[in-house]
């Protein structure tokens, strides 16, 4: 027998059998997306906290939200989802109380007539939903700074898949970690060691290692914060945030986390909303800016995943737009998925009203539900997984 050609043909099967899986996926987002009507093509483009079904709740700051006392699914909430779909839910530390009552939540809002995803900030440290509850008894790990200063990448490794097993138990099919941020301003207020290192090689490897770790327990990672939120001294939560960087001194320290997360398969980065005026020649938000977000990250770099934003209540982003006219200029920027904005029916209407007056072209929307149904796709195989 000529073991070459049983190689080379055991190859050739192999290609092929890939290619029909990929096609047999791609075919299947089509009819989805055929089948879909404009409204629930545009709320799958958002992902947001529960309290935003509750057309009662307005809120300034998201520092008043635990007041509210959100948690669990309402009649006056599943009407809005059936009015105003959405794609995804995110819930925060004030959303939860104890296992019994987060399962149950869980399994009524993914109840919702749009089946949406569960998402939820948990990287290990200072942030970490779960873990840091009294009422969960989980292991508690250091912040990721901490954890790699030991230089072992296995350490890390382990970290993120427990932290992804216990969140797949919870019913969570979306982490939005690691941070691929590299440390490098000691003033920094809003990373510090929530990011690995400030050496962006270190970072690398470690980014790499996290998202293993989320990989290996079937939840999908994010990496945040495009396109680098460490060399900034103000917080992006509360206003206006800058680096003075070029293009070429990012490209030659924070790009190398991201492009090695991106290499080690992630499928969603979460922008920053970091102005960069030595890149763009303006103050807009990274957010908000096609030259960021398109010809830097997918077309220089590459990117064929999911762009989902910060939350769009942040400060650096509502004190100097309107929350419509943000949403319009993220997705015209080349954003897949709004995180978090505020006042979900009034910017739902926004974007709707801009892809039917022809603003936005419904294309343009399509192209980003086809990427919102892959990662759906994704997150259903990685459950069967488990």
């Amino acid at each position: 027998m000529n073991m070459k050609k049983v190689a080379a043909g055991f190859f050739v099967l192999a290609a092929a059998l890939g290619f029909t899986a990929c096609s047999s996926e791609n075919a299947a987002i089509e009819q989805e997306l055929k089948q879909m009507t404009l409204q629930e093509k545009v709320g799958s483009m958002f992902f947001v906290r529960p309290e935003v079904l509750d057309t009662d709740i307005y809120y300034d700051s998201p520092t008043v939200l635990k007041s509210f006392d959100v948690h669990q699914v309402t009649d006056k909430m599943k009407e809005t989802a059936r009015v105003y779909p959405m794609g995804g839910v995110i819930l925060f530390s004030h959303n939860i109380k104890d296992p019994q009552q987060l399962s149950q939540f869980i399994s009524d809002l993914r109840a919702l007539p749009s089946h949406p995803l569960l998402c939820i900030d948990e990287e290990g440290g200072s942030v970490a939903r779960l873990a840091n509850n009294p009422n969960f008894h989980l292991p508690k790990f250091a912040n990721m700074g901490t954890l790699a200063a030991s230089g072992r990448t296995k350490e890390v490794t382990e970290a993120a898949t427990t932290i992804g097993e216990y969140l797949k138990s919870y019913g969570f099919d979306i982490d939005f970690a690691p941070v691929a941020d590299v440390n490098t301003n000691p003033r920094n207020v809003v990373i510090g060691a929530r990011a690995f290192s400030n050496e962006p090689k270190v970072a690398a490897e470690m980014v790499k290692a996290y998202l293993k770790g989320l990989q290996k327990s079937g939840v999908i990672g994010c990496l945040k914060h495009f396109p680098g939120h460490g060399d900034t001294q103000a917080d992006s939560h509360f206003g206006y945030a800058m680096s003075r960087k070029t293009w070429e001194e990012i490209r030659d320290c924070e790009m190398i986390p991201f492009k090695a997360g991106m290499e080690a398969g992630a499928q969603m980065i979460m922008t920053a909303h970091i102005s960069l005026p030595n890149v763009t020649g303006s103050n807009v938000p990274s957010t908000l800016s096609p030259m960021i977000l398109q010809e830097k990250l997918r077309g220089e770099l590459g990117y064929k995943g999911l762009i989902i934003t910060d939350a769009m209540e942040m400060g650096a982003i509502l004190r100097q737009y309107p929350v419509e006219d943000a949403a319009v200029m993220a997705i015209k920027a080349g954003v897949d998925v709004l995180l978090c904005v505020r006042e979900y029916p009034k910017v739902f209407d926004a974007v709707l009203n801009a892809v039917r007056r022809g603003e936005i072209p419904e294309s343009r929307i399509d192209e980003s539900v086809r990427r919102i149904l892959q990662l759906r796709h994704h997150s259903i195989s990685y459950g069967d997984k488990k």
